[in-house]
């Protein structure tokens, strides 16, 4: 038996439709029919041929949930190569913010709504505590990337931001780096986001604010920044596993039986690796609860990465790179070098020389 989410989902979700009816969203009522049905007959595909074993091969198409674990490959090398040219020349800092205990009842009954206000209120606490000339002066480039699970898919909604190690002047004709390791401070940065979010949530919404003890706000909103380096694709690599990142994969998946589920999560506080195991309805319930509304963008930028200033930020762009020496040139096969699909392996001998034989449609009675 494949040991997967999707197998975890035919198995159980039956079971957990009837116990959690009410929770069951259209978001994840369209995940969990998405999954089940990926890579199977349901959803069509290709027929292949194997000149080496003589087999037919069936290769049917992934579901594209952005919820499946197993359907993001080709997506995330189109982003790398997408924002391979968006990012600047410069070091980089990984910060992320993580929501205090005490408001993610309020999240997770909200999720849209107050999944905005975390993203683009870092964003603003980032902007604004670097655009004090006593920090840095300067306006930087922000990408912000929300996550909503902890390793034993328990609710802990946190957002990952990639920012530039400095930003650009308010006149927009210098650069402006940070010290060397280090950004913005943590402390500050942290009481700034406390305060931000309180006033927001008091002005724009005090239906909710109204519902919200006064100590949560004395509670700390805790804020980590590391510095990343300078290289290019290496920085972005990093970031792509944070892009496209699942509550949990198929390979941490290690049981299925007509009971449980048992899966492998890392303990990082001692630093190893252990195993959690679950009744099949309770992992589906942990699992859901870090789908995302439809339509949300999960993956937001800001500063000098807003979509409104790539003019500037090229201008940034081709000012850093005067600043520094010239890359060694490319060698003639570096330059022709160019990715060329692959065709699916024989799942049997392993041959990649397949032979496409037909398309297999979709079954016209397959359910909205």
């Amino acid at each position: 038996m494949a040991k997967s989410l999707a197998e975890v989902l035919r198995r159980f979700a039956g079971a957990y439709r009837q116990r959690y009816p009410q929770a069951l969203l259209p978001s994840h009522e369209r995940a969990i029919r998405d999954m089940i049905a990926c890579r199977t007959a349901e959803l069509g595909g290709h027929l292949w041929h194997c000149p080496n074993c003589d087999k037919d091969v069936y290769v049917y198409h992934g579901c594209r949930n952005r919820a499946c674990p197993a359907c993001h490959g080709a997506q995330t090398q189109q982003w790398l190569a997408d924002r391979q040219a968006e990012l600047l020349p410069c070091d980089y800092f990984h910060l992320t913010a993580t929501v205090p205990e005490g408001l993610r009842d309020l999240f997770r009954s909200h999720q849209k709504l107050l999944y905005h206000l975390l993203l683009s209120l870092t964003a603003q606490c980032i902007q604004e505590i670097a655009a004090n000339r006593r920090h840095l002066g300067a306006m930087p480039g922000i990408m912000t990337v929300l996550h909503t699970w902890t390793g034993m898919l328990t609710y802990h909604p946190h957002v990952h931001c990639l920012v530039t190690a400095g930003g650009v002047s308010a006149d927009g004709k210098r650069w402006k780096s940070t010290r060397p390791g280090f950004f913005l401070s943590v402390r500050v940065l942290s009481r700034h986001l406390r305060q931000l979010f309180r006033k927001t949530l008091q002005r724009k919404h005090p239906e909710l604010f109204a519902g919200l003890p006064p100590e949560i706000w004395k509670q700390e909103w805790v804020l980590h920044c590391i510095p990343w380096g300078r290289g290019q694709q290496g920085v972005l690599e990093y970031l792509a596993r944070y892009v496209f990142r699942i509550a949990i994969t198929d390979r941490r998946i290690l049981a299925i039986n007509d009971q449980r589920v048992s899966f492998a999560y890392k303990d990082r506080k001692g630093n190893r690796q252990r195993t959690c195991t679950l009744e099949g309805v309770e992992f589906i319930r942990r699992f859901c609860q870090h789908i995302l509304p439809q339509g949300f963008h999960k993956v937001r930028y800001y500063g000098l990465w807003n979509p409104k200033r790539r003019e500037q930020a090229q201008q940034v762009r081709v000012m850093l790179q005067l600043q520094q020496p010239a890359p060694p040139p490319t060698t003639p096969s570096e330059q022709d070098a160019s990715p060329q699909p692959l065709r699916p392996a024989c799942p049997h001998c392993g041959c990649r020389e397949l032979q496409h034989l037909r398309e297999i449609p979709r079954p016209r009675n397959r359910s909205p």
